[in-house]
């Protein structure tokens, strides 16, 4: 959805998420627990929602009940950051005295990118393109079957991207990884008629779509200077560095 505030779902999915830090942090308490709750939205949305985005989590008391446990919690303040510049935290002091740095994000349904100049985010260098690794997905299962008439599911293809079986054929491997290197190159044609070269400066790669093409961009020729953000949680790391820089006033 591209305005997650206009219904509760999101909501909802965000308590399942509050829930889990409370119990792995080992601070579950029966009282009313205040959250300060740092969040994102993609770039080429965040200056038209942040402050509406902010407002949709506060709603004073809510009381839930999660595995077995009952809990209250008051999420009093709300902090949005933009996608893809707070994934690229991990990383920043490599990146912030560079004059321009792209970040492209790969996600399931979309493809964030975002330029960010001596350090700080221009959000007039920033989209989201339809190209997600859902979208490959589709695209390697329906290839495969029209072509060898064998089904496969998204874990096998992930296998067959990491490199990490031995068990599918090499008809199989082929069409599998020839299909990505296409949709890899496709994407950067999409960011060329967007004006964007990759092949000066550094880029950084952040998504788990990213991770999971790692070879395919590596070998495309159209990098000059990738970096990878390996983690899977990296916007969220990225939440919490932006926030402590901002407690200490930097």
């Amino acid at each position: 959805m591209k305005d997650k505030s206009s219904d509760n779902r999101f909501f909802v999915l965000t308590l399942f998420a509050i829930a889990f830090e409370i119990e792995n942090s080992g601070r579950y308490d029966i009282g009313i627990m205040p959250v300060h709750l740092l969040c994102g939205l993609p770039p080429a949305h965040f200056g038209a929602q942040y402050e509406r985005f902010e407002q949709y989590f506060k709603r004073g008391i809510e009381e839930f009940e999660f595995h077995g446990k009952r809990f209250r919690i008051n999420i009093y303040k709300a902090t949005a950051y933009p996608q893809a510049f707070a994934a690229a935290m991990p990383v920043y002091g490599h990146i912030s005295s560079l004059p321009k740095v792209m970040v492209v994000d790969i996600g399931g349904f979309t493809a964030d990118y975002l330029a960010i100049k001596s350090g700080q985010a221009d959000l007039s260098v920033c989209d989201t393109l339809e190209h997600g690794v859902i979208i490959l997905y589709n695209q390697i299962i329906a290839k495969v079957n029209s072509e060898l008439d064998i089904l496969l599911d998204e874990s096998d293809i992930d296998t067959i991207l990491k490199g990490t079986s031995h068990d599918y054929g090499y008809e199989v491997k082929r069409v599998v990884e020839d299909t990505a290197r296409v949709f890899v190159s496709d994407l950067f044609g999409k960011l060329r008629e967007r004006s964007i070269d990759l092949r000066s400066g550094k880029t950084v790669f952040v998504g788990g779509g990213s991770m999971l093409l790692r070879k395919q961009i590596e070998i495309s020729g159209k990098v000059a200077s990738p970096i990878f953000v390996d983690k899977i949680s990296a916007n969220a790391k990225g939440y919490e560095l932006l926030f402590k820089a901002s407690e200490v006033g930097r």
